[in-house]
């Protein structure tokens, strides 16, 4: 037996999401999220006419206008573009335990369509990262995070940003992923580069929102190493500007030397 049907229903799948974690002990965590999502629900045959979509709204239940994604609660410095820039069709509802936040992309999504935009917000360092007693660091954080309900995840690429001298770094996954060759970036006033730990997972789900712990090394003067490089820049900054003042590049002598 063999049974035909129509199914209109929208589903929405990200094919790649490319997640970045920068690490600071000067008390932030900055995360940044850049996704692509297409419709693979039954494409749309025909030209397409915003007009005749306005009109009729009721059958346009088949495409995606619109849909949530969750943050965490003390997530601040939210942002929300794509290429053409800042997207201000976005609107965020701080809950009691999380921060909904309702994405509009700039045009209805239909069967076949593709679109890609970058997320972005900050969290406290305090709520996660923390201090052993062995003297080592631990980062405990989501994985993958929430994108939307239901999501599907076709390609996870997340990256995390490690503080400047760090060392002896170990990582505790709650299920197997694929650790890429680590790269290095280079960040405001660096002259050592900082790790970048590269981590990759395909076909995940909402079961994948879990936590991933990233141990490492690291010694607290480290702190001070862009302050002084800063210090010792404006020092010398500084240095040129009152010689040069005090030089005299004139190719001829004042006045007054003449008459003396």
């Amino acid at each position: 037996m063999i049974i035909h049907f129509e199914n209109n229903a929208p589903f929405l799948t990200v094919t790649r999401l490319e997640r970045l974690i920068e690490i600071s002990h000067w008390g932030n965590i900055a995360i940044e999220e850049n996704i692509e999502i297409r419709h693979t629900g039954a494409k749309l045959k025909g030209p397409f006419s915003r007009y005749d979509y306005q009109r009729d709204t009721g059958s346009n239940h088949h495409s995606i206008k619109s849909y949530r994604t969750i943050l965490p609660a003390s997530a601040h410095s939210i942002y929300y573009r794509d290429s053409n820039g800042n997207i201000s069709t976005s609107t965020v509802r701080p809950r009691k335990d999380w921060i909904e936040l309702e994405l509009r992309p700039r045009f209805p999504l239909f069967g076949g369509w593709k679109s890609s935009y970058t997320l972005g917000y900050s969290v406290p360092s305090y709520q996660y990262l923390f201090k052993q007693p062995s003297g080592e660091y631990v980062l405990i954080m989501r994985l993958i995070d929430h994108v939307f309900d239901d999501m599907f995840v076709e390609e996870l690429e997340s990256s995390i940003v490690l503080p400047v001298g760090v060392s002896n770094v170990k990582i505790n996954a709650p299920y197997e992923v694929e650790r890429l060759s680590d790269g290095v970036t280079y960040k405001y006033f660096d002259n050592i580069g900082r790790t970048v730990i590269r981590l990759r997972k395909t076909n995940l789900v909402e079961q994948h929102i879990q936590d991933i712990e990233v141990i490492y090394n690291w010694t607290p003067h480290l702190l001070l190493h862009e302050p002084v490089l800063l210090s010792i820049a404006l020092f010398l900054l500084f240095i040129v500007v009152i010689i040069y003042v005090r030089l005299d590049f004139s190719l001829t002598k004042p006045e007054h030397s003449k008459k003396d």
